[in-house]
Order: structure tokens, then C-alpha cells, then sequence
């Protein structure tokens, strides 16, 4: 690794599936696994390509139950290109004597060198090879390949081969293949995994091929077209397409020491495209007209770069290669282009089939980043889930309730994704799944909503979408808390928080927590902020939100009410988790360590003991601790004031330490939540959080789970806690707010922002400070809070304040 490239040296089949997901290369539109050309999919190698928002449900049946589920498709493989030595035109080695000579792949015996190599600067993904191919000769391939960040609709794959001292033929096939199901993931194979049907292909031009499908369920038409062409004499073969596949064989004559290439360039559109009649003439006509490899390869390189230039980070050393792999990835998976579709975030990227490709909570650790430099990305996240705050609505009047209740996973249409059983790999057993139950995600929604509109400037959003989604989602809150005569309080019953190990009382056969720290606080949030809001709005606008959801002002009393009143627990001098969690039991941690090492998905290893981590002060992820991830300390002190609490900095201390001695880091968003509340409590402690996070996909610590796809989520915040965290970075009340922190081992870094318009604010952390500048424009000054003055930043000018050593 440099710090602008990712190097895998050798051939590893064991951990190839590892390499394919983080050398995935996508544009926002569709991504495609770094998967070999040359290699079927089987045990070591997955070719998988996803099209954000391309998904299709099936019924399958389960553990003796019919099961629903709605999946992100892999789509058809456009990456087929393999070679042999040619045996019928001068075949060089004992093995290429009949027309049977064997395909040269990385798992044959002939391959003496490998390496790949991904740029992250210029989005392209290089693989060379040396292969024996009789004697002392050599065959040498190089590929190049690229998913076009410019035209999203278009991928090209460059594969130079040379002949090392001898001369001969090589037979290539390229292939579109529609032969492929959804079987990425070992724990889904029980699900029905085929979504591709009526497929057909064929051919237009001696050098072009094509395939169309649809979808089984959602009926999505997808065609798909490429072109191959050599630089030098060629012969086809040409063979009859078969019903799933298409091929086009080549013969190519290598001369000693000389490069040949052939080029493969596909296209890619589906039914859901914009301005198109019919997604195979599309990618026919799109792929005719591509232009060369040289050509694409420029232009692709040039929009890498204005997104590179609109998200300049500088931190040294192995931590900064690993951030940029992170941006990397975000930007394949929400780019540009992301901003012209009706899709979310993917928890797992467009990199794999985990979570079968639903949307979660994700966007609450993604879009704070976004904000500050792709703003038109996260409004188009945000009006995804505009689009479907019908059917959040739908759902919360199915519940029996008001305002709206967005899905713990979606997908398509907004509907309730999230499985009615789940799989323990560890037992085999197939279990209940109460994670519908987290109904938190609303609150996440309509953190970003504010988050966005304070960073942006976008009054145009909050006053309408914004309001809108902020109104309902308050409605629910307030509908779904209940007073308690005895305590004074409102209480929230039945959920489950981020935690997800807890999902019900020891001994319960009813689902549900009561009084979840963080939901509680964050629905009081949620009301407050909510009926900000609304009160501010001119009078016209707050006319048409009455109108449009029939809001009246008893509702806003009630906000208000209930948004000082709903109860937090404690025990013990902390927070609780939830109402009861102090009485649970305490786990043995030290047993559980030695006894199996690791421990992160401790959930499974008690269920498959016959027992249950609802029993224990175990937690998959940080839940309480999540409060200070979301809020400034200053903010959620005035929150708890707001509901009757003293949140003291000894109190906050306290229940740090209580669940960090607590927590078994089962999610990688649990280690990125720890280090930015270390950050500002107890920086010594915090890098070691920091550096897990940072390695939780590169290295896998969860044992395998990469490989299914990226944790997005979790490579947004190691950004975000560099760009905020550390920073102490907040937009709010119409200011940029900062209260910076050092941590030894980050002493040094920089990036710019985009915030309310002025592109390019710049900061830099160096020798004990830090420093911010504002760009020179025509916009008025930048209102800039520190900790201990107010400035007025002028565009050209900056101003600079000592880190604080906590």
C-alpha cells in the first residue's frame, strides 16, 4: 500500500473473495467485484455486478416456513475473458497438443507471477500475470479495467498479451454470461437465489454481442452490450450463442517480445433508466458508439479527479492510504451519479450480497460526510426516503399508530425488508428475528434531514421534504409514548436499540425493551427539533404543511410535552441501556475470551450453549454511548436538561467505562463509535479503537464478512471522525462550530469542506494547532464558533486555535 495505491502481490486463493470486494470498481450507477476475467465462479472467486436500486423478491421456504425476501441482483457477468495457448496454430507445450489445451488461470500450475494493483487516484484496477507455457517460454497479460465514472452507463477491459521468446497463437473468449444466481453469501443458500429470467442473446456487428433479461419478481429489463476488438491481425471463430451465454473467440498471432491487445468495452442499462425505450437498444447503441479504450481510460481518469478535488484529504502514513480505500469505495457507491437515482444507501456497498443488499441506518454515518462535500448526494438519499414516507406511514397505521415508521431495512418501495428468521452459522439453527423492532432508524432520518440543511443551506428542503418527513416521524414518537401516572414520565415500550443483542427480557416470550436510552433521547431530539421547525416556518409554508398533513397545534403541545418528559433509566450512577438492564447478569468475559478468542458475535456463541445474551450486560455495539457520537457534549447535556436530567461530566465518564468493560465490538460501527467518544474523554485509549476501525475491512477482523461486501458505514465515519470527530466540526444555529482535539498518533492532517456554499474552507491540523481558511469568493463571511470566541472568517482570510490536550 502507498498513498494512492492498493497492492495484493501474489496469488492467495483463500483470500481472493477478501481482494475482490476491496478492488470492486463502480461509478455510483452499477459496481462490479475485482473478481479474475478468466475464473468461474466457485469456492475461491465471485464475479458479482449490482446496479444500485436493481432488486427482486422471491419466496423461498425456510426451516419449514415460507420466507420473503427482496434482494439486491447480480446481475449478468460482463467480465468473461479467457485465453489458451492456440494448439491448432503452432501449439508451443506438450499440454496444448489437442484443441483441448487447458485455460490459463491464476489456480493452474503454469502461473509463475501475480499481481494486482488498484489505483485509487485514477479508479482502475490493473492485473499482471506471467504464465509457463512449455520450456523456458513465457506468456506475460496485463489487464486494465475500469468501470467509467463519466459515462455510468459503460465499463472497458484491457488485456495485453506478450510472448517471451517465442512465437505462436493464443485463443481468447469473451463472454457475456447470464448463467449467474445470487450465491455470494454461504448463509443464504437456502434462499432462492435465481432472479435472472428470459434471458437471450446474440449478435450485431463481426466484433459486438449482446444479452437481455429481466428480473423474475420486479420485472426490471436489463440489456447489456459489448465490443471486442484487437490492435493487430485477428481471426474470430464464430459459434452459435448459447441460451445463456455469448461468446466471441479470437485467434491472435504473437510475435516475440510483442504486446497485443484485445479490448472489451460493455454497456449496461435497465428498465429504471431515465429517457430510454428499451435497455438492450440502449446498450447496443451505447456500446457501438463508445469510444476507444485510450479515450475512456482519459476521460474516466478526469472525473476521478474533480471528485478527488472535491474531497481532498491529507493524512500521512498507512492511515492515510487506508482513508482514501474508504472514500474510494464510498465514491464508487454514491457518486455523482447517485444524485440522478431513486436509491439509498447500501449498508454493504454495490460490493456483495450481505444484508441481501438492503438499506439500514447506514446513511446515519455516511451523510455527515457527504454533506460537507457532495451535498446533491445527500439530498438525493434524503428524497429516497421522501419517496416512501407513504408507505412509512402505511406502516405505522398498520402498527396502529400515527406519523410514520420507516423500515429497519428496505429496498425497492419502503416496505419492512427485515427477515422474520435469521441464520446462527454457529448452531445451525434458524431463529425468530425481532430487529424489525428497531424503530430508531426514523430518528436517524431525521438527524440527516437536519444535518444536511444545517451544512447545506438548503432552507428549500427543510421547508418542504424536510418538514414533511420531520413532522411525521415526531408523530409517531409522540404517538408511541405512553404516561406513566407514577413516574410523571412518558415512556417508549417494546423496542429494541442499536445494541441488537437484546431483544426481550429474560424469560419473555414478548419482543421488545422498554425505555431504551437511545431511542428516548433521541425521539426527544426528534419532537424538539421537529417543533423548531414547524414554528419557524413563514406562514404560507406552514399553511401548505397543515394542509398536506392535516397538522394541528393540540399535536405541537404534545411534542413539546413528551419531548421533555420521556424517561431515561439509570443504575448504578449510569445511564441504562433500557428500563431493567441493571439486573441482568454479568457475563464472564475473561471465560468467553480464553474459551474462543474471539467473541465478537457473542449472540451466537450463547445461543448455540443453549443460552442467550438477553441475560447478560453484553452488548453487540455501542447503544448508550451512541448519544455522543450523535451530539456535542454541550448538546447532550441540553438535551438531558431538557428532559429534567444533570448529564455531569462525571456522570458521562461513568457510563463510558461501564459499557466499554461491556461490549464485544460485534458490529464495526461499535469501534468507530468508541473512538470518537474516546477522542474527546480519553484520547490515550481512543486509537486503539481508531486502528481497529481502520483495519476492520482491509484486514477482515470479522472473519469473513468483508468478502460479502463492504461496510460502508463504518469507512464513512473513519472519515467523518477525521473531518468532525477530532475537529470537534459542527453546523448549526447558522455557524461552523470547533473545539479540535489531538490524538499523538493523528498529530497532522487536512481536508476541505463544502459548507453552505463556499466550496473549498480548508483545514489543517499541524504542530499543536489548527488552522481554517476560507476561500476566496464573493460570498459573505463565515461565521466561525470556537471555543472561546466568535469569529467572522472573510473569504481569503483564516484564523487558527491551540488543540486541546485532554
Amino acid at each position: 500500500m502507498t498513498g494512492w495505491t492498493w497492492e495484493y502481490h501474489g496469488y492467495d486463493p483463500a483470500s481472493e473473495r477478501l481482494r475482490e470486494a476491496l478492488c470492486t470498481l463502480g461509478n455510483g450507477y452499477f459496481a462490479t467485484r475485482g473478481a479474475a476475467p478468466e475464473c468461474p465462479a466457485d469456492d475461491a472467486h465471485y464475479p458479482g455486478t449490482y446496479a444500485a436500486g436493481c432488486y427482486d423478491r422471491l419466496t423461498s421456504t425456510v426451516a419449514g416456513r415460507q420466507v420473503e425476501n427482496e434482494d439486491i441482483v447480480n446481475l449478468p457477468n460482463w467480465l468473461p475473458l479467457r485465453f489458451r495457448i492456440d494448439a491448432e496454430n503452432g501449439g508451443i507445450s506438450e499440454a496444448a497438443e489437442s484443441t483441448d489445451a487447458p485455460w490459463l488461470t491464476p489456480d493452474s500450475a503454469a502461473l509463475l507471477d501475480h499481481h494486482q494493483h488498484l489505483d485509487l487516484r485514477a479508479g482502475t484496477l490493473e492485473r499482471t500475470m506471467r504464465y509457463s507455457v512449455g520450456g523456458e517460454r513465457v506468456l506475460s497479460v496485463r489487464q486494465l479495467r475500469l468501470v467509467h465514472m463519466a459515462d455510468p452507463h459503460l465499463a472497458a477491459l484491457r488485456t495485453e498479451f506478450t510472448a517471451e521468446g517465442w512465437a505462436g497463437s493464443v485463443e481468447v473468449e469473451a463472454a457475456l454470461d447470464g448463467a449467474v444466481t445470487n450465491d455470494g453469501v454461504a448463509r443464504y443458500r437456502q434462499l432462492d437465489g435465481h432472479h435472472l429470467t428470459d434471458v437471450r442473446t446474440g449478435r450485431g456487428t463481426p466484433d459486438s454481442a449482446w444479452l437481455t433479461c429481466r428480473t423474475r419478481t420486479s420485472a426490471i429489463r436489463v440489456g447489456m452490450a459489448s465490443r471486442v476488438t484487437a490492435d493487430g491481425p485477428v481471426e474470430r471463430r464464430h459459434t452459435e450463442p448459447r441460451a445463456l451465454r455469448v461468446t466471441q473467440s479470437l485467434r491472435l498471432s504473437l510475435a516475440p517480445g510483442r504486446t497485443t491487445t484485445v479490448d472489451k468495452v460493455v454497456a449496461l442499462h435497465t428498465s429504471r433508466d431515465p429517457a430510454i425505450s428499451d435497455p438492450l437498444h440502449a446498450a447496443v447503441d451505447r456500446a457501438g458508439r463508445a469510444p476507444g479504450f485510450e479515450t475512456l481510460l482519459i476521460s474516466h481518469r478526469a472525473a476521478w479527479l474533480r471528485l478527488w478535488n472535491s474531497a481532498e484529504l491529507d493524512v500521512p502514513g498507512k492511515s492515510g492510504g487506508i482513508l482514501r480505500l474508504h472514500l474510494f469505495h464510498i465514491l464508487q457507491t454514491l457518486s455523482p451519479h447517485t444524485a440522478d437515482l431513486d436509491v439509498g444507501v447500501p449498508a454493504r456497498g454495490l460490493h456483495g450480497e450481505a444484508y441481501r443488499g438492503h438499506i439500514f441506518w447506514d446513511e446515519l454515518f455516511v451523510l455527515p460526510y457527504l454533506n460537507l462535500h457532495f451535498p446533491q448526494i445527500s439530498r438525493a438519499l434524503l428524497t429516497y426516503r421522501h419517496r416512501r414516507l407513504e408507505q412509512a406511514r402505511n406502516a405505522a397505521s398498520d402498527a396502529g399508530r400515527t406519523g410514520a415508521l420507516y423500515p429497519w431495512q428496505s429496498g425497492s418501495d419502503g416496505r419492512e425488508e427485515t427477515q422474520q428468521v435469521h441464520l446462527n452459522p454457529r448452531s445451525g439453527r434458524w431463529l425468530p428475528d425481532h430487529s424489525r423492532l428497531q424503530h430508531h432508524v426514523g430518528s436517524a432520518i431525521a438527524y440527516n434531514v437536519w444535518q444536511y440543511c444545517e451544512a447545506s443551506g438548503d432552507t428549500e428542503f427543510l421547508h418542504t421534504k424536510g418538514v414533511e418527513m420531520l413532522t411525521e416521524i415526531a408523530r409517531f414518537w409522540a404517538d408511541l409514548a405512553t404516561y406513566n401516572d407514577s413516574t410523571g414520565r412518558y415512556r417508549i415500550l417494546g423496542v429494541v436499540g442499536p445494541d441488537e443483542y437484546h431483544d426481550a427480557y429474560p424469560g419473555s416470550s414478548t419482543p421488545g425493551l422498554d425505555d431504551n436510552a437511545y431511542t428516548n433521547v433521541t425521539a426527544a431530539w426528534v419532537l424538539a427539533r421537529a417543533l423548531d421547525v414547524v414554528r419557524a416556518l413563514p406562514q404560507a409554508r406552514q399553511d401548505e404543511l397543515r394542509e398536506r398533513t392535516g397538522l394541528q397545534e393540540a399535536e405541537l403541545i404534545r411534542w413539546d410535552q413528551v419531548s421533555r418528559k420521556l424517561r431515561v433509566a439509570f443504575h448504578d450512577g449510569v445511564i441504562s441501556q433500557f428500563e431493567g438492564y441493571g439486573t441482568l447478569a454479568e457475563l464472564d468475559w475473561s471465560a468467553y475470551r480464553a474459551r474462543y478468542g474471539d467473541i465478537r458475535r457473542l449472540d451466537r456463541i450463547l445461543e448455540a450453549e443453549g443460552d442467550t445474551a438477553n441475560r447478560y450486560q453484553a452488548s453487540k455495539q455501542a447503544d448508550v454511548l451512541m448519544l455522543g457520537y450523535l451530539f456535542s457534549p454541550s448538546e447532550l447535556r441540553q438535551i438531558f436538561a431538557r428532559l429534567g436530567y444533570e448529564l455531569d461530566d462525571a456522570l458521562w465518564a461513568r457510563t463510558v467505562d461501564h459499557y466499554m468493560r461491556r461490549t464485544s465490538h460485534g458490529s464495526t460501527l461499535s469501534g468507530l463509535v468508541h473512538g470518537w467518544v474516546l477522542a474527546r474523554l480519553r484520547r490515550e485509549d481512543a486509537w486503539t479503537y481508531v486502528e481497529e476501525v481502520l483495519a476492520g475491512d482491509v484486514a477482515d477482523v470479522q472473519g469473513g464478512t468483508t468478502e460479502e461486501g463492504i461496510h460502508l458505514g463504518a469507512m464513512a465515519g473513519t472519515l467523518d471522525l477525521v473531518q468532525r470527530g477530532l475537529t470537534g466540526l459542527e453546523t448549526r444555529d447558522g455557524a461552523l462550530w470547533l473545539d479540535p482535539v489531538s490524538l499523538p498518533r493523528l498529530s497532522e492532517y487536512g481536508f476541505s469542506v463544502r459548507y453552505q456554499g463556499h466550496e473549498g474552507v480548508t483545514v489543517q491540523v499541524r504542530a499543536g494547532e489548527l488552522s481554517i481558511s476560507a476561500p476566496t469568493s464573493e460570498r459573505s463571511p463565515i461565521d466561525i464558533r470556537l471555543p472561546t470566541r466568535t469569529v467572522s472568517l472573510a473569504p481569503g482570510k483564516s484564523c487558527s486555535l491551540p488543540l486541546h490536550d485532554r
